[in-house]
């Protein structure tokens, strides 16, 4: 399995200063929806305390967690890929502090810093990698073949 990376402490230096330039300081209360799957991906996090639950809605009366994220965890990746659109539903579990960043500020400094651009796809797509490893182990958990008969 693939390790968990951490955005901030990934990038460079000099990367993740110009990156935190654009950053703003927010937080949310326990129990807060942050953001619903379907809705406009304008913007990501990365936790700085607390806790999340990426949540996927399974059945129209279900919610399984598919990740619980906390410190140095990036939130959000649907503002790379159109239709920018979330794809998962995230909750505070805790009260949680996060650094906020604007996709069209940040693709503008990718697109400005190429090398700066190139760095951080890679992370995110060694955080997807991650997450996605994660999920399938946790369907596995759920929905193998312990309970359930074959795959």
């Amino acid at each position: 399995m693939t390790k968990a990376t951490k955005l901030l402490t990934a990038l460079p230096p000099p990367q993740r200063q110009r990156l935190m330039t654009l950053a703003r300081e927010v937080s949310f209360p326990e129990d807060t929806r942050i953001f619903e799957a379907g809705g406009t991906a304008d913007r990501f996090w990365v936790i700085r305390s607390g806790a999340v639950s990426l949540l996927q809605q399974v059945t129209s009366l279900r919610r399984v967690t598919v990740a619980s994220l906390g410190a140095g965890d990036l939130l959000g990746w649907s503002w790379l890929f159109p239709p920018y659109r979330w794809d998962f539903g995230a909750e505070a579990f805790s009260p949680v502090r996060a650094y906020e960043l604007e996709a069209q500020p940040v693709l503008k400094l990718c697109e400005e810093d190429p090398a700066l651009g190139l760095t951080l796809m890679r992370i995110v797509a060694e955080i997807l990698a991650h997450r996605l490893e994660t999920t399938r182990g946790k369907l596995l958990e759920q929905y193998g073949t312990h309970r359930h008969g074959a795959l």
